[in-house]
């Protein structure tokens, strides 16, 4: 009895970190979606004030 509970312990850990990895997995691509979105927002900026500094 005392083996089953050590590997459902065991088991559940392992699971637990999965699942953390997982989540951590997942902010890190949107924090990288995020500073893409930044940067194209940025360069869009960018070249509306090229335009607009243009001359005509």
């Amino acid at each position: 009895m005392a083996l089953t509970l050590s590997f459902t312990s065991c088991r559940e850990t392992k699971e637990d970190k999965a699942e953390e990895a997982i989540e951590e997995v997942e902010d890190a691509a949107e924090d990288v979606g995020d500073g893409i979105e930044d940067a194209a927002d940025d360069v869009e900026d960018e070249v509306e004030d090229a335009v607009d500094d243009s001359p005509q």
